[in-house]
């Protein structure tokens, strides 16, 4: 094999599934991850993969965009995955996992690879050899000046916000109870009814609460003067102040969640998810804050079952950062003046935990293989497209069925709709695999 080296740089989810594939692959790699020499203000562990945000992979149903995409990714033989679903905690037709276990597992993997090298350095300037930048939203100072001065495009980014964790042994449990939407399935999920008046009472004072500005998250060069949020991960206090009802039309929907106590549909529901297979901690569903920490322990305590809930990890406000991809990257992902450089991840426009490893997979099947661009009916195909797509505003994206192309004539029911979608990008799917094979 010729130019069996790469160097990879960032541990996050698409460098470590990159890493794993050309590793298996029998390639030499040299993974560098700044971590824990030098930390981020939204990483808490020394662990590769880390995931600092919701710990759900979202849904596993082939007929939402979330769970097709999953199935495509394994027939293209995605690594992180199969971790992923070793690591898991119970979350109905969603793959949540125990974000420490599943991150211990991915670096344990990583570090006990024969054919990668880790190195715990930050990389401020750019190497010359072939390279995957997989350094996610929260790149360093450093290494992001270098690749503005080699890109020359002025830099995008957005701010992100995370959700509280609690301790499970604080959970009014009188209150709290344990169902899933309409029954379905297991009742993974617990919940906290809300009455109007403390509905009301809670969205209050998340409007009064004292929160967070956007100059306090920019320094001497990451200036903004728009302050602006990531749509899935917008703060719980942003949505009340859009609508009193913002929120029990929203992430507290109570439809489908009838009390056991009283057999009756709360006004409003919250929802925890667990957070680890010991079911000690939970997430607060929908609530990415960027209220101060003195602020959370007193808003959320306003949650019916919440009333003495021990916060084990505050909710947060950090920088994501981003790049003009359709303007800079080559269809390989490699930069366009620097073609032995490849950018994978976040880093690119891809937005949400399993869309970064389909970046890391992607990136390394081009490099290895030559991988072509899937058909355009794939969840694939389409966010490949999108990230090469010229806009005048671009913006990350999770996976969504508004990449591919419709049907001829008009579905009466939208899961039917859905469920064609899905059988057809299979369908495509497999035979592109097909072929591919059959040309190498």
């Amino acid at each position: 094999m010729k130019n069996n080296k790469i160097t990879i740089i960032g541990a996050g989810l698409a460098g470590s599934e990159a890493a794993l594939q050309f590793a298996d692959a029998g390639w030499e790699v040299k993974l560098f991850e700044m971590r824990p020499r030098v930390q981020t203000e939204a990483h808490t562990t020394p662990y590769f993969a880390e995931i600092v945000c919701s710990n759900s992979f979202k849904s596993t149903l082939e007929d939402t965009a979330s769970g097709l995409l999953k199935a495509e990714m394994k027939m293209l033989g995605a690594k992180l995955l199969d971790i992923a679903v070793e690591n898991a905690v119970p979350a109905g037709n969603a793959l949540a996992v125990d974000r420490d276990a599943f991150a211990e597992s991915v670096t344990l993997r990583i570090k006990t690879h024969q054919n990668i090298e880790v190195i715990n350095e930050e990389v401020a300037s750019l190497p010359s050899g072939k390279t995957i930048i997989a350094t996610g939203p929260l790149t360093s100072h450093g290494l992001t000046k270098a690749l503005l001065n080699l890109i020359g495009e002025q830099q995008l980014y957005f701010f992100d916000a995370i959700a509280p964790i609690v301790s499970a042994d604080s959970l009014n449990r009188d209150i709290v109870f344990s169902k899933t939407r309409y029954d379905k399935g297991d009742a993974d999920y617990l919940n906290c009814p809300f009455s109007e008046e403390e509905y009301y009472r809670f969205v209050n004072a998340l409007n009064e609460g004292e929160k967070h500005t956007a100059h306090e998250f920019e320094n001497d060069f990451f200036h903004n003067p728009d302050f602006h949020f990531y749509e899935n991960c917008t703060p719980i206090e942003e949505l009340a102040r859009r609508g009193e009802d913002t929120l029990r039309f929203g992430v507290m929907r109570p439809v489908g969640l009838e009390d056991p106590r009283t057999g009756k549909r709360p006004y409003g529901v919250l929802q925890l998810r667990a957070e680890n297979r010991e079911f000690t901690a939970y997430n607060l569903v929908g609530c990415q804050t960027m209220l101060r920490y003195p602020e959370q322990k007193r808003i959320f305590r306003l949650i019916p079952g919440l009333e003495n809930a021990e916060i084990l990890r505050y909710g947060s406000i950090h920088r994501n950062t981003y790049l003009n991809s359709p303007a800079i990257l080559n269809e390989d992902f490699s930069l366009k003046n620097a073609n032995h450089i490849h950018i994978a991840g976040q880093l690119s426009g891809v937005e949400g935990y399993v869309e970064s490893i389909l970046s890391g997979l992607i990136v390394s099947r081009v490099i290895m293989d030559k991988l072509p661009m899937p058909p355009a009916t794939t969840i694939t195909g389409g966010l490949w497209r999108h990230l090469l797509t010229p806009s005048e505003n671009f913006q990350p994206q999770n996976a969504n069925f508004g990449f591919i192309p419709s049907f001829p004539g008009k579905f009466k029911n939208k899961m039917l709709k859905k469920k064609a979608y899905s059988e057809r990008a299979l369908e495509d799917m497999q035979t592109f695999i097909s072929n591919f094979k059959g040309q190498n």
